[in-house]
């Protein structure tokens, strides 16, 4: 049979046609979609919603010098992430760092890809993460740490801490490789968010009369508004890590939510039982336990498995909080390491018990090829002492250099007047 001219000139352009063809149907629409929306969610958990949270949670006279810290945090994250951070996190080297082949975003355009969506969008969705962790430390140290060596100490432990460990657990490195469940960041963010708060907490030392005096927070109508754009922000935080617009998305949503109210009255109850009265604060600092520790498991667990994380979560970081303060006497302000640190590392591990598909109800998806409880549970731990010995110690001589160079406190005089002024020549509020 002979062609004709005509369909040799269609198989021609056909096949001129097929490498775009092949790109259009790599990059799919619904994804991309899905994680633009993740990506706004994620930064909109920092700016504003942490801002407003730990803004209500200080007092009046250094309300704007948590806004200034989250918001210069945000600024500074990003542009280190375009310079070196996103390639060290992400492109080959080693099993403990990557390389600077995408350094400055190299060779990233357009028409790159990351799976089904644009790398540009990936480099923008993992840039929130890297912006969000370092701002969740200011808690630790709020109403008494200096501006400058707060942003210097920002950037140095985004590049010496975030950096490394998120190449550790998502960017090949040996973590990911041993397979630790990390679905949206327990180890990533809040393991090493928490434990460097505690470390920031000891170091700097307390605020002027801690624990003699009560330091309540100045406006909790700013910090309920701010937690709750935290929550629904966390839907792009975990749902968006499936990096697609599919069921495991809408999983991960569904337990996110369900973990989050879980903790939320879980820790509104111990309150109610122990003081006779449920507070406000309390059923918010919950929500936030609850998201925490659903995190890391958010993709791998059930409803069942969410309800009980959840439920755990409100108690035991209730407690941890308690001891934090009342037994070891440490000043961390706003309570980053017992909700996120030990959230974290919960829920890291609980992560390897719930993604069991053996449960009955509180079944996840089940152990991947040659995994079992006890062998990932083993993987699970390796994961949390990694992260929070090697987080203390870089975290440690970072805060020890940094104050020997630049000094870590304001003078006790500044200190009293407020950060706002002494610090910005600003005020929050003009009574």
């Amino acid at each position: 049979m002979h062609t004709t001219p005509f369909f040799r000139l269609a198989g021609g352009l056909l096949l001129f046609a097929l490498p775009a063809l092949a790109r259009a149907d790599a990059l799919n629409g619904a994804d991309t979609a899905w994680i633009l929306t993740a990506t706004a969610l994620v930064l909109f958990m920092t700016l504003p919603g942490l801002s407003l949270f730990y803004g209500g949670l200080v007092r009046s006279r250094n309300i704007l010098s948590v806004l200034m810290q989250c918001f210069a945090i945000a600024c500074g994250a990003s542009l280190l992430w375009l310079v070196c951070g996103y390639s060290l996190a992400f492109t080959e080297g080693n099993g403990f760092i990557g390389g600077l082949s995408k350094a400055m975003f190299a060779g990233i355009g357009e028409d790159s890809l990351s799976g089904t969506i644009p790398e540009t969008l990936f480099a923008m969705f993992q840039m929130t993460f890297a912006i969000i962790t370092p701002a969740l430390i200011v808690g630790a140290f709020a109403e008494r740490a200096r501006f400058a060596t707060m942003l210097v100490f920002s950037m140095l432990w985004l590049l010496a801490v975030y950096i490394p460990i998120t190449h550790w657990v998502w960017g090949g490195g040996w973590l990911g490789q041993m397979g630790l469940l990390d679905f949206a960041g327990g180890t990533v963010v809040h393991i090493t968010a928490g434990v460097g708060a505690l470390v920031a907490a000891l170091v700097i030392g307390k605020r002027k009369g801690f624990p003699d005096y009560a330091m309540p927070p100045h406006n909790l109508t700013m910090t309920v508004t701010g937690a709750g754009m935290l929550w629904v922000g966390w839907f792009g935080f975990n749902a968006g890590s499936a990096l697609a617009a599919n069921g495991d998305a809408g999983m991960a949503m569904l337990v996110t939510h369900i973990s989050a109210a879980a903790g939320s009255l879980a820790w509104m109850m111990m309150e109610w039982i122990r003081h006779g009265k449920p507070s406000v604060l309390g059923i918010v600092t919950g929500m936030v336990a609850g998201l925490g520790t659903i995190t890391p498991a958010s993709g791998f667990v059930g409803p069942g498995g969410a309800l009980v994380i959840g439920l755990s979560a409100g108690v035991v970081c209730y407690y941890a909080t308690q001891a934090i303060k009342q037994k070891f006497k440490i000043d961390d302000s706003l309570d980053v390491f017992p909700v996120h640190g030990v959230g974290g590392i919960l829920g890291t591990l609980f992560a390897g018990i719930f993604v069991s598909d053996q449960l009955g109800v509180f079944s996840g998806q089940g152990y991947n090829e040659g995994m079992a409880m006890g062998s990932q549970l083993g993987v699970q731990a390796i994961g949390v002492v990694a992260t929070l010995s090697y987080t203390a110690l870089v975290t440690f001589v970072l805060l020890k250099v940094l104050d020997v160079i630049m000094g870590l406190r304001v003078t006790p005089e500044e200190e009293t007047v407020g950060l706002d002024i002494s610090l910005h020549d600003e005020r929050g509020y003009d009574l």
